[in-house]
């Protein structure tokens, strides 16, 4: 583990050497999320190589300017301003959202009905933006503001106006009336954050920032609409927006992974950032770190996203596989870049038949969670940003599919078909009859996707094989961290396939007496034994992941909740348990 330490600190310190390009040019950013004052200093620490020139602290920082009145999140904020701006990052962005809460703002200005506020009251104004000079004032250093105004707290557009009666106009106004104090009083630049679950939820953020006035005010969009899973398409809202756009990547996988496992993907970064780069709008891009805590992929070999995006900024022509081979060179060893390139470029086809199913992602922000977490089956679905809504999985599968007709009428649960937020967000899948209630699970379903978990963890083992190959061209550190990131890869998948073997067949088990066969009990029991066995090596392995939103070792506790469910009788399935079958 000391020699793991040892090199982890050595990739921060002296970073991934990039080639040298020009001073001026588009924006090269990072996002910090997590608090850790040590992981903080050591992204800070490996950006200049990169020639990242923004910087956004957010989330476990900063998520809302009104925190920075808390001392110890007052101080940081500041102290990782003037690191980043001694390490020659010029634009330092604090986020925010606004509305606050409701209970923020004071009583007298909660006169409208049901006790909103009264947005046409201009002493509400004046004191919203005194509110803001003083948050400021805590803050002196910073370059921007990272602002969301929608989907916050009390929701402007749920407040009382006779005058604003478009929810476009409200959030349109009330990024004015922040932007006089942001842009105009203090000089600052401030960057509206785009978000919708849904299209017509993304139609009304663009009909808003059209109807900003103050003409200084930019945008951040991710690179996918509503959020980001690697099935998703280009966000088609960027190129209508009459205004600079800064482009969000996830490089640290909030969906796929995390970096715990295999999460290397320049192909993803690079195919999106190329069609960012053809819109004129466009200024450049800013790529997540980290999820929380200890999670940063500085130093990791998930870092090959980083290096991805800011590779391709500069030169727009480079290949994927040279990336690959560069990275894989530079932190690694020009001896055993081949094997290691080799393993790297196979982490997009594991995590998309391991973390997805069929082309929908099925990991609760990474975490194995086939249910009841009912997002995968509506919220998540990418059919919703694709028209027609048709994907094609290779996988072994090799079959086009409808991703309401054919994935989530049959991986869904019954109840994830009833949610409210299915018909909230897509009422046209259910007014066409492409999902329709009930658990429709079948055996060939459930064979499409056990091919395709079989097929995820033979590419995890291969990936493995790799590195083993290149042991001997490795530093003894260096192999121990790609063995414990593909060990963990092989781990993940193995689980995945062998609790959905155990969770998909029980469906089908419990709704089809005719299933009740001792083939079919004896898949169960196979994916059930297969989990607990794994799940023990997930708790027993000596190199676990580090901190973040996904805690790797939770993973085996919720394989034993499906043990415990199918074996003992699951209550919202009848309580109907499946027999181990006789040898």
């Amino acid at each position: 583990m000391s020699r793991v330490i040892a090199a982890l600190i050595l990739l921060v310190t002296a970073g991934v050497a990039l080639p040298a390009e020009a001073a001026a040019g588009p924006v090269r950013g990072w996002t910090i999320l997590s608090d850790s004052d040590a992981g903080a200093d050591a992204v800070i620490a490996a950006a200049k190589p990169y020639k990242i020139n923004h910087l956004q602290l957010s989330h476990e920082i900063v998520h809302d300017l009104r925190e920075v009145r808390e001392p110890a999140k007052q101080a940081q904020a500041n102290r990782l301003t003037k690191a980043a701006h001694d390490a020659g990052i010029a634009e330092v962005a604090l986020w925010d959202h606004s509305l606050y809460d409701l209970d923020y703002y004071p009583a007298e200005f909660r006169t409208g009905p049901g006790g909103t506020i009264d947005l046409d009251d201009p002493a509400f104004w004046e004191w919203f933006k005194q509110d803001y000079r003083e948050m400021l004032d805590l803050v002196p250093d910073i370059d921007s503001v990272v602002l969301t105004f929608i989907e916050t707290g009390a929701r402007v557009e749920r407040q009382h106006s006779t005058r604003l009666t478009t929810a476009e106009q409200k959030l349109a106004y009330l990024v004015d009336q922040v932007a006089e104090v942001i842009v105009d009083e203090r000089g600052l630049g401030l960057y509206l954050r785009t978000f919708g679950y849904f299209p017509e939820e993304m139609e009304r953020t663009i009909g808003a920032i059209a109807l900003v006035r103050n003409p200084h005010v930019k945008v951040m969009a991710k690179a996918t609409p509503h959020d980001f899973f690697l099935t998703h398409p280009n966000d088609t809202t960027i190129s209508r927006i009459d205004r600079p756009v800064l482009v969000e990547y996830d490089a640290a996988g909030e969906y796929n992974g995390q970096g715990k496992i295999a999460n290397a993907w320049p192909e993803e970064h690079v195919n999106r950032l190329r069609h960012y780069q053809t819109l004129p709008n466009v200024i450049g891009y800013v790529a997540r770190t980290d999820r929380y805590d200890e999670s940063r992929i500085i130093g990791t070999p998930t870092e090959i996203n980083l290096y991805a995006l800011a590779r391709a900024t500069e030169d727009p022509r480079v290949s994927v596989e040279t990336i690959y081979r560069e990275f894989a060179a530079r932190a690694y060893g020009p001896r055993a870049a081949r094997n290691v390139a080799s393993a790297l470029s196979k982490s997009y086809e594991i995590v998309t038949s391991v973390l997805y199913t069929l082309g929908t992602n099925t990991a609760n922000h990474s975490r194995l969670d086939y249910e009841p977490y009912c997002s995968s089956y509506h919220r998540s679905v990418s059919g919703k940003w694709i028209d027609p809504p048709v994907t094609y999985v290779r996988h072994n599968v090799n079959k086009r599919f409808h991703f309401w007709i054919d994935v989530v009428d049959h991986l869904s649960p019954a109840a994830c078909k009833s949610d409210p937020t299915l018909a909230r967000e897509a009422q046209y899948v259910l007014d066409r009859g492409w999902v329709t209630m009930g658990d429709h699970m079948t055996p060939r379903y459930l064979e499409y996707v056990l091919t395709e978990k079989d097929h995820g963890v033979r590419v995890a083992e291969s990936a493995l094989r790799d590195v083993v190959v290149a042991r001997r061209d490795l530093q003894p550190e260096h192999f121990e961290q790609l063995k414990a990131y593909f060990e963990r890869t092989v781990l993940t998948a193995g689980l995945h396939r062998a609790v959905a073997a155990a969770y998909f067949g029980y469906r089908i088990y419990v709704r089809d007496e005719e299933q009740r066969t001792p083939k079919m009990r004896r898949l169960i029991w196979d994916g059930l034994d297969d989990a607990q066995r794994i799940a023990e090596q997930i708790r027993a392995y000596p190199v676990p992941a580090a901190s973040g939103e996904w805690d790797w070792l939770r993973d085996a506790a919720e394989a034993a909740k499906y043990y415990d469910r199918i074996s003992k009788g699951w209550d919202r399935y009848g309580g109907i348990a499946v027999p181990r079958p006789r040898n």
